[in-house]
């Protein structure tokens, strides 16, 4: 869909072409085969006439052909960092180019960030992994597939470990620009060295109470944000506190306020709440990692941490910054499907509607848990049951009429949703059913099969709670600070 509408409408140069579509085009052809020869070997595998059939009832020969020919594109997965910074820098130098990226994340088959698709072929690589993982978990060594199933994982996991260390670098490189898009009043966010750890709600204690804020957590500096959305959907800057010699501590007892931490920086401080015991928890975490970073680094790259935007307001400027009128920000909590269609559902916003936060850790756990299948949907107030192709990426459940739909009929963001099965007296009488809930907003999806039940519950825990601190533990030791 892209490269045919670059093509159309010429809005970008040669040499950017050339970098990125000679990259795509082979991976894409191969997986498009990949697929086709799952699907005919499925197909046998289903067919009831076939004679032979046991001699088709195996995946692995397939998947140890594919991955050891994957091996040969390898040179093109390379390429993807080199790709991702050449379009974000042609992005910024050429404004036709940047509004033809904007006007094709409009379009509904754009229901991602961009350059998030650019990073989907390092991702299927993680998936093809934990697709054999399940498949050798599952069969006795003694199974016929056993072996095949054995050495192409052997095989993806090489794939996956050589490009790890790429794979985290874009990853937070494309964060950095998708949240620059959201944020105006900084100008210098995607700077070499800076990592994203965090963002989301938190209330800035002030003269007029609680208000809530948007925070943005740096492996260098804190940003929050004024009281909402402005006009254009996006969230502006009000105040920086850089990480270096910067506290933090519990202050419940002292401002009588639940959740409460005081950050003391060097040339301000802040009392902020949390909503919750566990998110607070999640916050001081974060902060005191960030914050022993920035020490433990101060001295290796003093320049970088200077790159921050200063923060040169006086302490009267500050507290007047937090006065805005209300006039000026509409900071209205209406529900996401009333939000203009233009950035209005990106991550930020969901967090902001939600009351919550997401960090780049939950980022990396969502990759790896990302499913697709028919799933039948059941409103509250409704009798009957909806069949659809449901996509489960990026925190959010996407649907379909089918799975030959190029574009999703709706979606619905879940963090802040609880995962439950339904009780009696809900009167759902049905198998494999799974509840979604809200607020006021209640869902019930079924599943077709024990298994996929089983799946789809697994995935989806992982976007409505918090990954253990064992896993949070294990991706912050693979960062590279």
């Amino acid at each position: 869909w892209f490269q045919s509408t670059v093509s159309k409408e010429d809005a970008m140069p040669e040499a950017l072409k050339s970098l990125i579509f000679p990259n795509f085009e082979p991976l894409h052809k191969f997986h498009t085969n990949f697929l086709k020869e799952i699907e005919q070997r499925l197909a046998l595998w289903e067919g009831r006439s076939n004679a032979q059939i046991r001699d088709y009832q195996r995946i692995g020969d397939v998947m140890l052909k594919n991955i050891q020919g994957m091996k040969h594109l390898a040179v093109h997965l390379w390429k993807h960092s080199e790709a991702l910074e050449a379009l974000e820098n042609g992005i910024k130098s050429s404004r036709r180019l940047e509004n033809f990226c904007r006007d094709f994340e409009l379009q509904k088959v754009c229901y991602l960030p961009l350059n998030t698709f650019l990073l989907r072929p390092l991702h299927r690589l993680m998936h093809y992994k934990q697709v054999l993982e399940r498949l050798c978990k599952h069969h006795p060594p003694s199974h016929a597939d056993f072996r095949d199933c054995r050495a192409a994982l052997a095989g993806i996991t090489e794939m996956v470990a050589q490009l790890h260390g790429t794979m985290i670098k874009m990853e937070n490189f494309q964060k950095l620009h998708e949240l620059k898009k959201d944020l105006i009043g900084i100008d210098n966010l995607v700077v070499p060295g800076r990592e994203f750890i965090r963002l989301g709600s938190l209330s800035k204690l002030s003269g007029k109470g609680l208000q809530q804020r948007m925070f943005f957590l740096f492996n260098d500096v804190l940003l929050y944000t004024s009281r909402g959305l402005t006009a254009s959907n996006q969230f502006k800057v009000h105040g920086q506190l850089p990480l270096y010699g910067m506290t933090i501590k519990e202050s419940e007892d002292e401002w009588g306020v639940p959740h409460c931490l005081t950050l003391r920086g060097q040339r301000q401080s802040i009392i902020v709440a949390a909503s919750s015991r566990s998110e607070m928890e999640k916050w001081v975490e974060d902060i005191q990692m960030a914050i022993d970073l920035a020490e433990k680094n101060s001295s290796l790259a003093p320049e970088f941490l200077a790159s921050s935007p200063p923060d040169n307001k006086s302490p009267d400027e500050a507290t007047a910054a937090d006065q805005e009128s209300e006039d000026d920000l509409s900071a209205s909590r209406t529900s996401l499907e009333r939000q203009a269609p233009h950035r209005g559902n990106t991550m930020v916003h969901v967090c902001w509607h939600r009351n919550t936060s997401v960090s780049m850790v939950d980022f990396s756990v969502a990759v790896e848990n990302q499913l697709s299948g028919n799933l039948l949907r059941k409103f509250k107030n409704s009798n009957g049951w909806q069949k659809l192709w449901v996509v489960f990426t990026n925190f959010c459940l996407f649907f379909y009429k089918s799975h030959q739909d190029n574009h999703p009929l709706a979606s619905l963001p879940l963090l802040g949703y609880s995962l439950t099965i339904p009780s009696e007296s809900e009167n759902i009488h049905k198998d494999y059913v799974f509840k979604l809930h809200f607020k006021s907003h209640v869902y019930y999806f079924r599943a077709e099969s024990e298994y996929t039940f089983e799946r789809w519950m697994e995935v989806i825990r992982s976007a409505t709670s918090s990954a253990s601190r064992a896993h949070v533990s294990s991706h912050k030791e693979s960062l590279v600070y």
